[in-house]
């Protein structure tokens, strides 16, 4: 089972999303305060498990509604994943993979850790 670990940052509180096996495979941005974090938190349990995904490395992609994820290309050249929340906020996204089934497989244990896994924090 993954976990959701809560840690502070300079600039506020951020979330990891890590798998079983320790790899990070979702970040949160830097939220103000530990409460706005836990609701990214319950956010990203809530909607990375129904959201679709939205390939933008393809010419012609289809867009689909929020909640989704979104599959895009960085400046590296890397494929890189974001879910975005019903509202359209960006509430997690991923690190760079050098290949694209790689980004759906990090998209797909997101989807699959999600839901069950515990917050953690690395303070007190």
């Amino acid at each position: 089972m993954g976990k959701f670990l809560v840690k502070k940052t300079n600039a506020g509180v951020k979330f990891d999303l890590k798998a079983g096996n320790g790899e990070v495979i979702a970040t949160s941005e830097v939220y103000t305060s530990e409460k706005s974090c836990l609701n990214g938190v319950e956010s990203v349990r809530k909607n990375a498990p129904v959201a679709p995904i939205e390939n933008q490395t393809v010419e012609g992609f289809a867009k689909e509604k929020c909640p989704k994820f979104q599959v895009y290309t960085d400046k590296a050249g890397e494929f890189r994943f974001r879910l975005l929340a019903r509202n359209g906020q960006n509430i997690a996204h991923s690190e760079g993979y050098k290949k694209i089934d790689s980004c759906y497989n990090g998209i797909e244990s997101v989807k699959k850790n999600a839901p069950e896994s515990p917050v953690t924090k690395d303070y007190e």
